[in-house]
């Protein structure tokens, strides 16, 4: 009897754990905290950057998805983070030579995320709401699988950034794309401060409308600095936009659309637009006074955020010590 008894008690346990191991998803549940630094690890699960702290990772893997909290710095060099990545309000997401497999999606109130020499499956940036955080998106050199799609904030892809989908911006603080590749469409409303576009091309239709601090296409406009204009693939349409529209050196294989803008755009002689142009332009008096403006340095006080709070959380992470991952 006493066999009996104890043999069922091992069977019992020995089903329990069968189950468990082999039940779909089991280990789902399972999150790693991260506070202080990592090395070339495996995470075999999903990684948790918890609220106010600090996480720099080199050489990290993360078979999960990662989650950083509010008020929380996650800084990954040479990274492979196969899941998403969710940063909370006043969180800031910093990737150099990263791998991301899923997509990035920044909350409203988000601090920020800059990402260089990196991959990413799709970048959100959520609107801002309520919050009195502005955030920013800052992009160099990545690829981005699917979308770009923001709705606060300072936004710039630089750099030879590639968008195998569509870049969607509205109630941005700026939105600025140099020297950088957009598969699908492009479209920037309600921007505060406006859109600047130079050096990149574009193979969908754009569309700028509702403005209010302007739009560049190429240089010699008083937005930023560049050096070039770009090619645009379909239509561009510029209209109901406030604080001066310059078209200068770009080709666009479609219609140049620009209408109810104040002041009447400014289209240079030097643009070679296929379908012609529909709208109002401005005189050739007022093309030379805008082009005698100096051009503002738009990125220098983003790049200065971005930089501030990366020295921050790495100085933060080294201070806590070897995160035990």
């Amino acid at each position: 009897m006493r066999r009996t008894v104890a043999h069922l008690a091992v069977l019992s346990t020995a089903v329990a754990v069968s189950t468990f191991a082999g039940a779909p998803g089991a280990r789902a549940d399972l999150v790693t905290h991260c506070v202080g630094t990592g090395g070339a690890v495996t995470v075999p699960n999903d990684l948790y950057v918890p609220a106010g702290q600090s996480c720099a990772l080199t050489g990290t893997t993360v078979t999960g998805n990662v989650s950083v909290a509010a008020g929380a710095n996650l800084v990954v060099t040479g990274g492979h983070l196969r899941g998403d990545v969710q940063v909370a309000a006043d969180g800031y997401l910093d990737a150099t030579n990263t791998e991301i497999g899923g997509g990035v999606d920044l909350a409203s109130g988000g601090y920020g995320a800059f990402l260089k020499d990196a991959s990413a499956a799709s970048l959100t940036v959520r609107a801002k709401g309520s919050a009195t955080i502005d955030s920013f998106l800052f992009v160099e050199h990545t690829s981005v699988d699917g979308n770009v799609t923001t709705s606060a904030g300072e936004v710039r892809l630089d750099r030879t950034t590639e968008v195998a989908g569509n870049v969607s911006s509205t109630g941005s603080y700026y939105t600025d794309v140099h020297d950088s590749f957009v598969d699908g469409t492009l479209s920037v409303l309600n921007s505060a401060t406006g859109s600047v576009i130079c050096g990149s091309a574009v193979r969908g239709r754009a569309t700028f409308a509702g403005n209010l601090g302007g739009v560049q296409l190429g240089p010699n406009g008083s937005l930023d600095s560049c050096a070039s204009g770009g090619y645009w693939g379909r239509d561009v349409s510029i209209t109901n936009t406030t604080g001066g529209v310059r078209v200068d050196d770009n080709i666009i294989d479609g219609q140049l659309t620009a209408s109810s803008n104040t002041p009447a755009a400014v289209i240079a002689a030097n643009n070679r637009i296929r379908g012609g142009v529909v709208g109002q332009q401005a005189s050739a008096a007022r093309a030379r006074a805008l082009a005698e403006r100096p051009a503002a340095d738009r990125d220098a006080a983003g790049e200065q955020r971005a930089e501030a709070r990366r020295t921050d959380a790495v100085q933060e992470a080294r201070a806590a010590g070897d995160a035990g991952l």
